[in-house]
């Protein structure tokens, strides 16, 4: 990869970071309110999960990110973490702050539910 497509893809991961920093400060949606009507605290505790769960993909998706500029950092972007080959241009235009090849993720996805199984269990087992 050269100089410049790694100081795009650091550009990009670094307003992708800011952005979700600011939107992980925005917790209203999580407060706990209390009313006295039972379908509308039940409405809310509705929203409440929703707002959870997009906290923490938000959250899970800024590691990701995060974990990407350290790949910068160490020289190692752009590289498969499993299996060591090279991402291809069209994955990292679409997923900058992938840590796995196409073909390594999927085998990721697809054994994903088997309980009890590491991830470099489940690639090196394909």
């Amino acid at each position: 990869m050269t100089n410049a497509e790694i100081k795009k893809y650091r550009e990009i991961l670094e307003a992708k970071q800011s952005e979700l920093i600011y939107l992980l400060r925005n917790r209203e949606g999580i407060e706990i309110e209390k009313s006295p009507d039972a379908l509308d605290e039940v409405q809310r505790a509705s929203e409440r999960e929703l707002a959870i769960r997009t906290l923490d993909r938000e959250s899970s998706l800024l590691r990701n990110v995060r974990a990407a500029l350290q790949r910068i950092d160490r020289g190692q972007f752009g590289v498969c973490m499993h299996c060591e080959e090279d991402i291809s241009a069209k994955r990292m235009n679409a997923v900058p702050w992938t840590p796995y090849c196409i073909e390594c993720q999927e085998q990721f996805d697809r054994k994903q539910l088997l309980p009890d199984e590491s991830f470099e269990d489940m690639l090196v087992s394909v």
